[in-house]
């Protein structure tokens, strides 16, 4: 009973603060992180030990998945290869060196100092995610820093089990094998999980039902992962690449009503799920530290060391590439706006530590990994200081950038589309018009809705009149919305602008439903 009480009061306590994150305008992950930290110092707190299988079972599928959902197609198309050569080549980077600054500054073997190279080595989508939403960057930046967020723990999770592989039975890396797995994890993660995307488009059409499709939704990213990991292949590629898949058909799978119910229920999971992680994140690591050697304590330093190589490695990746995409973009001189917002924008979380978390505790020979607390507390402790420092800041340096979207450019695009969907429906209208098929006062009726919006456009007084206007105000919507996908198609809105129309058009119609 004591661990469900604790589970609940971590539930209220995560909730919370998240919603206190929310009201003061501040990154919900890093304050997340510093509550779980204040309230493990206090005393009387009991002590907290993550379960590995818990945050890969239970709570990574499905944020993984709502962060897959919202990637664009068009964007995710449009900066595919420097995804790759982040996806990949930082990585390998990144893991190179931190391994040789751990094994320098820090008192961990070559081959532990590896595993906290692979496990550091990649950006945490889940944070990502969660720390973009607040940010109105361009929308290829923002892609670009999602998506490699979410394709770069294929080549992490394989650099990990390599370096598990080497420190718990010393012995030397088989670069060769490594290729080979890393192509068995992407490649069988991206076939199951476009199988599983295919057979859940299939089911979503043929069904109306709003339970179904909501039990249907919350199982996909279980299915993709488990599926895939009892494969033997990249349970987390495997989910991602459902969930682009799908969130990219998402307005044709299902009709208005059941779109806003499974709006709502997947943001209600993915807040509690967020809100628990990143406070699980800071009650964690005072335990870890507690169980660390005596001769571990400069923990901190090593800490601070290995995020300033995680941070610098960044940017020297960053700077050329960046300097190399604006030119053939055309832009005359390379700036640093870009390249730094993308650095400070690669924050770690959950995955590295579920990472590190399943490192062995013994070697094959079974003697102890006496190293393995120190991973794990710097680990924690680097996850801790990407998310509180780069978290609290990131949207300080993003405006000093000058590169964000001002909400005059967002609302002014908005604008010119909401007009371009009202010219659509009236066209519509005077084509039925001509047919003089329909009553005058519902035409009128529409006419006013369209120009106007109002929601309490006066209609007929008769029941058959009003029956006749919801059946065409859906007509209408329906124009709209193929107006917006052509918009869309023809690249005059961002995606952003797209979804907040298209949920309007779905409330609209959801209200005529209700009617």
């Amino acid at each position: 009973m004591r661990s469900v009480g604790t589970v609940l009061a971590l539930v209220v306590l995560a909730t919370v603060v998240a919603t206190f994150a929310r009201r003061w305008r501040i990154p919900a992950p890093s304050l997340l992180v510093v509550a779980g930290l204040a309230v493990a110092l206090l005393p009387g707190t009991p002590q907290i030990q993550i379960s590995p299988q818990i945050i890969g079972l239970v709570v990574l599928p499905p944020l993984l998945y709502a962060s897959a959902e919202d990637m664009p197609w068009r964007e995710l198309r449009a900066v595919w290869k420097p995804v790759g050569i982040l996806a990949i080549g930082l990585v390998l980077a990144s893991a190179a060196a931190v391994a040789a600054v751990a094994a320098w500054v820090t008192p961990l073997s070559w081959q532990m100092a590896f595993v906290l190279g692979a496990v550091l080595a990649s950006t945490d989508p889940v944070a990502v995610t969660a720390l973009g939403r607040r940010l109105a960057l361009p929308p290829r930046v923002q892609v670009l820093v999602q998506a490699e967020s979410l394709f770069n723990d294929a080549t992490s999770l394989v650099l990990v089990r390599v370096a598990a592989g080497i420190a718990i039975a010393s012995a030397a890396a088989n670069w060769g094998a490594a290729s080979g797995e890393f192509f068995l994890l992407a490649g069988g993660g991206t076939v199951i999980g476009t199988a599983v995307a295919a057979v859940i488009a299939l089911i979503r059409r043929r069904t109306e039902d709003p339970v179904l499709e909501t039990v249907t939704a919350l199982v996909t990213p279980y299915a993709a992962y488990l599926l895939a990991e009892a494969a033997h292949t990249s349970g987390v590629t495997s989910c991602v690449v459902a969930g682009v898949v799908l969130g990219g058909r998402g307005d044709r799978l299902t009709n208005a009503r059941i779109r806003l119910q499974l709006h709502a229920v997947y943001g209600t999971v993915v807040f509690l799920l967020e809100s628990v992680v990143f406070s699980l994140i800071g009650l964690a690591l005072p335990a870890q530290v507690r169980a660390l050697a005596d001769g571990d304590r400069s923990w901190p330093l090593y800490a601070l060391a290995v995020a300033a190589t995680l941070i610098a490695v960044r940017l020297l990746w960053l700077a050329p590439l960046s300097a190399v995409v604006q030119r053939k973009g055309g832009i005359g001189r390379p700036n640093w706006r870009v390249p730094m917002v993308l650095t400070w924008a690669g924050t770690r979380g959950v995955m590295p530590l579920a990472a590190a978390l399943s490192i062995p505790e013994v070697a094959k020979n079974g003697s102890p990994l006496t190293d393995r607390p120190l991973v794990l507390v710097l680990t924690t402790s680097v996850v801790v200081v990407t998310l509180v420092v780069q978290g609290f800041t990131l949207a300080p340096v993003v405006r000093a950038s000058g590169i964000a979207l001002e909400p005059a450019h967002t609302a002014r695009e908005e604008a010119q589309a909401r007009s371009h969907l009202a010219h659509a429906g009236l066209a519509r209208l005077e084509e039925l018009a001509e047919l003089e098929v329909v009553p005058e006062v519902v035409l009128d009726r529409l006419r006013r809705g369209l120009t106007a919006r109002l929601d309490d456009a006066e209609g007929a007084d008769s029941e058959s009149a009003d029956r006749v206007y919801r059946q065409l105000r859906r007509d209408l919507i329906a124009v709209e919305a193929g107006e917006l996908q052509r918009l869309y198609d023809a690249h005059t809105i961002s995606d952003t602008t797209r979804r907040r129309l298209q949920r309007a058009l779905d409330l609209e119609e959801a209200r005529l439903s209700d009617v």
